[in-house]
């Protein structure tokens, strides 16, 4: 099965949760990501996942438009902006929708940001657990 987990700019919620996916899931699923307005990889995001011995530093930031050809089971949106403006794919595509705040416009120090990023990934990590355990 193929999977794209989808938020606007692909640099936090949309990364985590391909390197969750890719790590709860192993060879399972196919896993791609990709945003409407594409910028990078957030550190804070690298960071975040790190602890939980995850490297999403190799990821990149992939503009939707590469892949409005290819046919996805399933379509993760995890920001509201994403499930909005999300385009029609190819294929089966079943959408799930996660609403996710972004853990980059939190203000305050880097521990504050960090804090951030922890509690999107872990419940973007809650989420995907639970999805996964519904396929099986």
């Amino acid at each position: 099965m193929k999977v794209l987990s989808l938020c606007t700019a692909n640099s936090a919620r949309s990364q985590m949760g391909e390197g969750l996916l890719r790590h709860l899931a192993g060879d399972m699923l196919a896993v791609y990501s990709a945003g409407a307005k594409p910028s990078a990889v957030n550190p804070f995001a690298t960071r975040a996942m790190r602890e939980r011995g995850i490297d999403i530093s190799r990821q990149r930031s992939e503009h939707l438009a590469k892949y409005l050809v290819t046919e996805f089971d399933y379509v993760l949106t995890v920001c509201d902006a994403a499930a909005d403006k999300c385009p029609h794919l190819p294929g089966p595509a079943r959408r799930i929708h996660w609403s996710f705040p972004d853990p980059a416009a939190v203000d305050g120090d880097d521990e504050a940001i960090l804090k951030s990023f922890r509690s999107i990934r872990d419940g973007l990590e809650a989420e995907l657990r639970a999805w996964l355990k519904s396929l099986t």
